[in-house]
């Protein structure tokens, strides 16, 4: 039996040493790094964030995000709630704007402001006034904007050119343009009985569903306004009503041109863009009266109540990551929301340009601003949507309907 040399007995064993010190290295790195699991529902542009999360951990040593979709806002809601206290409960949740305020109100999410106070003015200022002001309440800093959207107005255009309309800018021509348009092949327009649309046509028309002191306001002039005018148009024919259930139906009914005009977040553009092969769609501000607003749709990053000061740290340092302009860029070209800070602006001028419907609610930014930030909001949007059910799909006049919304909402205050 021949003998193996000695110099590559050594060389063996050290390269074998060698490994083991390598190994052991990456060992000790991926015990030293804090993992920060990060739950979110942006299905449509997962592998965004995927690539986030890993250019985010390939920038740094202390942090590894590890970013997971879990379904709807719905279904992450629900998941999170079986999670609450155990250890598949995420350090970083992104929590639909709804559903903010209980998380909130719950003691369920931490509070940020410290690490807030220690951000620059600079970049504090950056972000548009709205935008930055909804994660903040109960006199704390408990959200963090990312996803970000408005309602816009979708329109066949090729429906309103042949019949010489402009896109209605007030809620007087919508409904004229609605009866204008509509035929026995189709519908003027649709209406998705979801209480953030109605809210923004309560807003638009310079009123509020809730009251300074934190009360139900639905009995209000703008409130009464808006769901008569969806009833009258519903009733006439020009305009039909689908509850918020039936999403997936109303937005079929659209893309096959059996409805003409419609409104939506400007994050569904792409969807919308995609599925209508058939016509020339396009998309702009909602109708508005002088004073009008709109109110915010989208998420806010939230860090749960149990994690530790070194995952809250973490998460924060992975929020500032995505703020930066060209990071933010990048993710608003993927899914489409608005951009929350200025700075993003000059990188995005190109995607803008290449299309100006994807711009269509940077004109109502500065007109954004938060929903109402109530722990019982929540309850109150299904008494909303309750209220529109049986006004637009049933025979209750708007007043009876929203005097019981009014009442139960006061029940459960």
């Amino acid at each position: 039996m021949s003998r193996i040399p000695r110099i590559l007995v050594v060389c063996t064993l050290a390269c074998t040493f060698a490994g083991l010190l390598a190994l052991s290295a990456l060992a000790q790195h991926a015990l030293a790094q804090t993992t920060i699991t990060f739950w979110h529902s942006m299905g449509a542009v997962e592998e965004t964030v995927d690539a986030l999360a890993e250019a985010f951990n390939a920038s740094q040593d202390d942090y590894r995000v590890v970013a997971r979709m879990v379904g709807s806002y719905a279904d992450a809601q629900t998941r999170l709630v079986a999670a609450f206290g155990t250890v598949d409960e995420p350090v970083l949740f992104q929590a639909e704007i709804g559903f903010f305020p209980q998380l909130v109100g719950d003691g369920a999410v931490q509070d940020l402001q410290p690490l807030v106070d220690a951000l620059p003015e600079a970049f504090v200022a950056d972000f548009y006034d709205g935008l930055w002001a909804y994660g903040e309440m109960d006199g704390g800093r408990f959200g963090l904007p990312w996803n970000s959207s408005t309602p816009v107005m979708y329109w066949n255009a090729d429906a309103l050119r042949r019949a010489g309309l402009t896109p209605p800018t007030t809620w007087e021509t919508f409904a004229e343009a609605a009866t204008e348009l509509t035929s026995r092949q189709a519908q003027g327009a649709m209406f998705v009985g979801d209480s953030w649309l109605f809210e923004m046509m309560v807003l638009s028309l310079g009123g509020n569903l809730v009251l300074p002191d934190g009360s139900p306001d639905f009995e209000s002039a703008a409130a009464l306004e808006a769901l008569t005018l969806l009833q009258q148009l519903v009733r006439s024919g020009d305009l039909a009503f689908y509850d918020a259930g039936e999403s997936t139906t109303a937005i079929l009914t659209f893309i096959r041109t059996r409805t003409l005009m419609t409104f939506a977040s400007i994050a569904n553009w792409p969807d919308v863009r995609r599925f209508s092969v058939a016509f020339d769609v396009a998309a702009g501000p909602v109708p508005m009266r002088e004073g009008g607003r709109v109110p915010l749709g989208g998420a806010q990053l939230v860090v749960m109540r149990n994690a530790s000061e070194q995952e809250r740290a973490g998460a924060f340092a992975f929020w500032r990551f995505l703020m930066e302009p060209e990071h933010l860029a990048s993710w608003i070209e993927a899914s489409y929301y608005i951009p929350v800070r200025r700075a993003a602006l000059p990188l995005l001028e190109d995607f803008y340009a290449a299309d100006p419907n994807r711009a269509a609610a940077l004109t109502q930014l500065e007109l954004a601003i938060p929903r109402p930030r109530l722990r019982a909001f929540s309850s109150w949007q299904r008494l909303l949507d309750d209220a529109l059910e049986r006004s637009l799909r049933g025979t209750v006049p708007p007043a009876e309907a929203l005097a019981e919304a009014q009442r139960r909402a006061l029940e459960v205050r």
